[in-house]
């Protein structure tokens, strides 16, 4: 079974990124590929752009990753309620290229955040949507105060309860 993972962020210290990092390292039988989204950087998606551009080879290239996956691990960071602009760009744009851009594919949904919020309106933007573009949400998790629960100098949960629910979201991925 192969699992791409990604960090729908940018950032170069992504809490996200370490999330999924982890999460996926915990898969057992599996060929996992990390995705770093500035691999995939864009214009800010217009009519304008599409029609000045086409369908950009980094957006296809995107999708080709997705496509030759059987499953995603996904942590997704929020920026003011929302997807961060880096990830809703590029997905706008792999989106005009295939509308059902994680069609067929398992999804474990993650995101975290350093507040008790734990980025929860973010994932349920994403557990809403997913559907509507293929894919099959397996499980989701939110892990709040990330420096709380996450130790980074191991690159590990450290909260057992926390530790537990995500083993348990990722067996559901390779059922």
């Amino acid at each position: 079974m192969k699992i791409v993972g990604f960090a729908a962020s940018s950032s170069s210290v992504s809490i996200n990124k370490q999330l999924v990092t982890y999460a996926v390292s915990q898969l057992k039988n599996c060929e996992i590929e990390i995705l770093d989204l500035n691999d995939y950087e864009l214009p800010l998606f217009s009519q304008d752009k599409e029609q000045q551009l086409g369908q950009p080879p980094l957006a296809q290239a995107f999708i080709d990753k997705i496509q030759s996956a059987d499953g995603l691990v996904i942590s997704f960071a929020e920026h003011n309620g929302s997807y961060t602009v880096a990830y809703k760009n590029l997905f706008d744009w792999a989106s005009r290229i295939n509308s059902k851009v994680y069609e067929d594919k398992a999804l474990v949904l993650l995101s975290t955040s350093p507040g008790p919020g734990g980025a929860k309106s973010v994932l349920a933007s994403a557990e809403a949507s997913m559907p509507f573009f293929g894919g099959t949400v397996k499980a989701s998790l939110s892990v709040p105060s990330f420096h709380d629960n996450f130790d980074s100098e191991q690159g590990k949960l450290s909260n057992a309860e926390l530790n537990t629910q995500l083993l348990s979201a990722l067996e559901l991925l390779q059922a």
